[in-house]
């Protein structure tokens, strides 16, 4: 079973746009330094640089946190003398910044429609946690969360200094369980293992209001209007740029590679294209990201600093 994060994405990513919200939503200020890292003219969707990027982890640092990831949730299994099968993960694909303005590569469009290339992305392979012994079961995963008095649940530690302090109630083979189990053990002990760190989805919700804000800027909201009308003047009724494929009637990965998907996804290409969509949203979303860095410059430094330290920590831990 993968060891999950400490917080739903949810209430992370809620926690974040709330601390993000503030900021307004017309056109950011322009000037020398908010000059876009790419020239979308002259560079491929999939290739464009964002200013947040640096505070992102790459593939090869994930594949390396989450190898480590294991190795400390297989440490803690074996405490209660159990051995931990990790999941066998898919190789990771290139990352490709373009989907986040829906189809944009005209050659890919006229191939495979909206479906994505090499198909859907697979899952991890996992061991089925009710497939485990009971015992077993209960040092990966710890007992149940308990109710809330009013209703709701009682959260989990969120630092492993507060879940060391913290009593599940339940032993394996002498053993005391950790709150959430070895899982959450492992995961704490890599990235929440000092007071109030970062929360790990700070850089997304920084990254999803720069997206929502350029969305809603008046030049961008001008030109997914005129997207909308050069799609209908094929018939294509729609309003979303980004995933159009409902309103097109799509509703299946086989639907999204048909002849009737490539049809409409050349066209959708080709008016992102006259009407200059992708460029001005990125531009514009560019802009938004650095006006949000200048604001949370503090935190994001701090950002930094765990992310360094996280890579360094799972290279240790791998070696």
């Amino acid at each position: 079973m993968r060891p999950r994060p400490s917080r739903s994405a949810a209430v992370l990513l809620l926690s974040a746009g709330l601390l993000l919200t503030a900021c307004s939503s017309g056109e950011p200020a322009v000037s020398a330094d908010t000059k876009p890292l790419s020239d979308p003219s002259k560079v491929a969707p999939a290739r464009l640089v964002y200013p947040l990027d640096p505070y992102k982890t790459t593939d090869e640092q994930i594949r390396s946190l989450e190898a480590a990831q294991d190795v400390l949730v297989g440490d803690c299994m074996k405490r209660f003398g159990f051995t931990y099968k990790p999941p066998v993960r898919p190789v990771p694909r290139p990352k490709d910044t373009s989907s986040r303005y829906g189809v944009t590569d005209e050659a890919k469009a006229a191939r495979y429609g909206y479906a994505r290339p090499g198909g859907p992305v697979p899952e991890p392979d996992e061991v089925p946690e009710d497939s485990l012994p009971p015992a077993e079961r209960l040092a990966l995963s710890g007992p149940p969360l308990k109710p809330k008095p009013g209703g709701g649940i009682v959260l989990p530690p969120l630092t492993l200094e507060e879940s060391r302090k913290t009593d599940s109630g339940r032993t394996v083979n002498g053993q005391k369980v950790p709150v959430g189990g070895c899982g959450r053990e492992g995961y704490l002990r890599l990235y929440a293992e000092k007071k109030e760190p970062v929360e790990l989805l700070y850089v997304f919700g920084m990254e999803s209001e720069s997206s929502s804000r350029a969305q809603e800027s008046p030049k961008v909201a001008k030109a997914v209007k005129a997207w909308s009308a050069c799609m209908a003047e094929k018939g294509y009724r729609v309003t979303d740029p980004v995933s159009p494929q409902a309103a097109l009637g799509l509703k299946s990965e086989v639907d999204f590679g048909s002849a009737k998907a490539i049809a409409a996804a050349k066209q959708d290409v080709a008016c992102k294209k006259r009407t200059d969509l992708v460029a001005l949203w990125y531009t514009a979303e560019a802009g938004f990201q650095k006006k949000l860095m200048e604001e949370h410059a503090e935190t994001l430094r701090q950002v930094k600093v765990e992310l360094d330290e996280r890579i360094k920590k799972a290279a240790s831990v791998n070696r």
